[in-house]
């Protein structure tokens, strides 16, 4: 069940939505099933130990692309029952298939997820999209009552126009906006709809100035969350907090500090292989990584060795 009524979803993300939100890598077995356990472990170190506000489940990050309708809709379930109130929930319902969408999200109410996101669909064959990505996000506003995210990436063949995600924007239960453009468009749909839903990008690299410049509240989201943190080294969360009270000088300190982590993780990443990538650097970290699925690749054993170096030598507090 919903957690609010459709007219007050607005509200409620408001009030909720806050914070450092992270996306999950979805984490197999060897034999490239589903690994249930290795992901509620994920879950609830992210819940508890790291505090995080939100979690993102089975998007892009996640390869939602190579699981089936079931795994999706078992991650969710996974998610709500391990966070267990303690943090946000997210779930990506994105699809090039509608009825795909729909049955997804009618899942994710029906267990009691918290909010969905929904990617705009992909249409490299219009080049006049605006009536056609509205009336698809009205589409799913009409059939769900939960609150729901848009995301425009350059994946879509397009980007929404601040003008047009501020149209979406009144619709009643679209509640915020993952926006992967430029900053001068999240600065502009942050000033022409601000008021209407949470608009916030992936970036942490421009998330302090994002907070300071901009008064957001949210990180929605991407992997640096867990991959930038540990239980006994929460930079990235002291400098949140330190930003949002007005302690800039010192969020910035701390932000600062985090420059070798963040230059290591990007530096050792081969072309091509982010979620591969990424895995491995959750194992080193204790976590639950894994595998990827095709048609993604794995990490030669020399990307891991480089990987595996850089880590060692970043700083960051195990």
């Amino acid at each position: 069940m919903v957690k609010y009524k459709k007219l007050d979803a607005k509200d409620y993300a408001r009030e909720h939505m806050k914070g450092i939100w992270a996306a999950a890598l979805t984490p197999f077995t060897p034999d490239l099933d589903l690994d249930e356990d290795g992901f509620r472990r994920n879950l609830r170190h992210w819940t508890d130990d790291l505090a995080l506000g939100g979690l993102f489940i089975s998007g892009k990050q996640g390869e939602f692309f190579s699981m089936s309708i079931e795994e999706r809709k078992r991650t969710f379930e996974l998610a709500v029952e391990e966070t267990n109130g303690r943090s946000g929930t997210i779930m990506s319902c994105s699809d090039q298939n509608l009825d795909t969408v729909i049955d997804l999200a009618k899942h994710t109410q029906a267990i009691g997820g918290d909010y969905i996101v929904v990617h705009a669909p992909i249409l490299h064959f219009l080049s006049d999209v605006d009536d056609t990505v509205f009336e698809y996000y009205r589409h799913i506003s009409e059939q769900v009552d939960i609150g729901i995210a848009m995301w425009s990436h350059p994946d879509s063949g397009y980007l929404m126009s601040p003008e047009l995600c501020a149209r979406v924007a009144e619709l009643p239960n679209v509640v915020a906006i993952k926006y992967s453009v430029p900053r001068e468009m999240y600065a502009e749909l942050s000033k022409l709809a601000g008021d209407k839903i949470i608009v916030s990008t992936a970036s942490e690299d421009e998330w302090f100035d994002n907070i300071v410049e901009l008064g957001w509240q949210l990180y929605l989201c991407s992997t640096p969350p867990y991959l930038l943190q540990t239980k006994n080294d929460q930079r990235m969360r002291d400098y949140t907090e330190l930003a949002m009270s007005g302690e800039t000088d010192k969020a910035r300190e701390v932000r600062d500090s985090l420059e070798p982590v963040r230059q290591a993780l990007n530096k050792s990443r081969p072309g091509g292989k982010p979620q591969a990538h990424q895995k491995y650097w959750q194992e080193l970290l204790g976590q639950i990584g894994g595998p990827v699925r095709r048609p993604l690749l794995q990490l030669t054993e020399n990307e891991k060795a480089a990987t595996k170096d850089a880590f060692q030598n970043c700083g960051l507090k195990i």
